[in-house]
């Protein structure tokens, strides 16, 4: 009997992990796709039989990422439940293994506390109901599994988990970094020096790789294509981990597109000295440029700091009744959260009022709108962005058709929208030039 609940005690915080976390982000199963997600259905390496293999050709970037949306897409075609319930299913896995491993570093009660901030907190919920952050939260969890390994001191197969977490996506590679640091504070074993610098020499092996297949693929969005000067990109990402920071202490402000500012001057250096401690976001969030200046999912991996950071602080607290309200709350906020992905006009709309001066936005919500109003958002993305070629071809879509526009606008939205469409003809073409 006495072993019968020792069981049920030990298995009490898994089960009360999975419950929250249904609660926070199990509606993500009904959302649909969004925005790159789309591209999945439409990519030959995902929808053809034989694209388990294709994917892991040396051009493929995230080729582990990728080949789990091959089975994705083999085991139940397009239908966008089938990925929620996978990227749901990592985000669990991971918040166990975050578990297990501040288990080992910290007491009982602080790394459950932590456990469930990370779970929970809103900040997630971008890289767990997000089709397309997959690569984000597999590689993440595949780094934890890693670092639980290393605790219990099997350290090779430590050093193939990594391996794998770079498989799916290469921004964990300042893993070992934070590594490096946590042995020098908890142990000296001369054994560990030789998988350590295994793991290194994957991550600059890793990163180098996807510099080159990111200048060599047109359109990548990132490095020397990013539309951004690396050093301008730097300075503007001290910014963007403060307001990460804002993120996590004060959870308010989540947006899928969110308005920064390039900083070419000495606020992007005050920045810097207020967050260069931090070191596990360094990948996205350095010298290495892409075209989004900021992503929530990118605290996904950093998260593992702040939760233990909160689990340290509130383990000894003489008011558990103030712990339950707090999970209560941030489950609450991750729910509703949540519900703004359940649409997306819905979740465009919302990124359109937190960023005012954005284009993306509006063109995402002209993708999504009937043809008036698409012509609405599009003018006024045209009016933020003039030079944006994004926006020049959607309105191109909207109003032209193989050198019919008259055919074409009343095929889209009656005559209304011809006559405003007709006088945009020659301006778009302008652009397309």
């Amino acid at each position: 009997m006495a072993g019968g609940e020792t069981s049920w005690k030990k298995l009490l915080p898994y089960l009360l992990l999975s419950v929250a976390v249904l609660f926070s982000f199990g509606r993500a199963i009904q959302a649909p796709f969004h925005f790159d997600d789309h591209a999945l259905a439409l990519d030959p390496a995902i929808t053809s039989p034989g694209g388990g293999l294709a994917v892991w050709r040396i051009s493929q970037t995230r080729p582990l990422t990728y080949f789990t949306f091959w089975l994705n897409h083999r085991l139940g075609g397009a239908n966008p439940a089938d990925y929620h319930a996978v990227n749901l299913a990592i985000h669990l896995m991971s918040s166990f293994l975050v578990m297990l491993c501040l288990r080992r570093l910290m007491p009982p009660r602080a790394a459950l506390i932590a456990a469930f901030v990370f779970a929970i907190h809103p900040v997630q919920t971008e890289a767990v109901v997000y089709v397309f952050a997959r690569s984000t939260l597999l590689s993440s969890c595949l780094t934890y599994a890693s670092l639980y390994y290393w605790l219990i001191g099997r350290h090779w197969l430590a050093v193939a988990w990594f391996a794998a977490a770079l498989l799916a996506k290469e921004e964990v590679a300042a893993y070992p970094v934070f590594l490096a640091l946590l042995q020098v504070m908890i142990s000296a074993n001369r054994r560990e020096r030789a998988p350590m610098a295994a793991m290194l020499l994957l991550a600059i092996a890793a990163v180098v790789r996807v510099a080159i297949v990111a200048a060599y693929t047109p359109g990548s969005g990132a490095g020397s294509q990013s539309g951004i000067a690396p050093f301008d990109y730097f300075l503007t990402q001290g910014y963007a981990i403060l307001r990460y920071l804002q993120l996590l202490a004060v959870p308010v402000g989540f947006t899928v597109d969110p308005e920064i500012e390039i900083l070419r001057d000495w606020r992007g250096v005050v920045c810097w000295l207020t967050v260069a401690a931090l070191i596990l976001i360094a990948p996205t969030s350095s010298i290495f440029p892409a075209a989004d200046l900021a992503a929530d999912r990118r605290l996904y991996l950093p998260m593992l700091g702040f939760s233990a950071i909160v689990g340290l602080l509130l383990e000894r607290t003489t008011y558990p009744v103030l712990l339950s309200a707090g999970g209560v709350v941030l489950a609450m906020l991750s729910f509703a959260r949540t519900d703004v992905w359940m649409s997306e006009v819905r979740l465009w709309e919302d990124a359109m009022r937190w960023a005012p001066t954005e284009a993306r936005p509006r063109v995402q919500l002209a993708r999504v709108s009937p043809p008036d109003q698409a012509l609405d958002y599009l003018l006024d993305a045209k009016r933020i962005a003039s030079d944006d070629p994004l926006v020049a071809s959607e309105l191109g879509n909207c109003l032209s058709s193989a050198g019919r526009p008259a055919r074409r606008c009343r095929s889209l939205g009656g005559p209304s929208l011809c006559v405003r469409g007709t006088r945009l003809l020659s301006t778009i073409a302008a652009w397309r030039c």
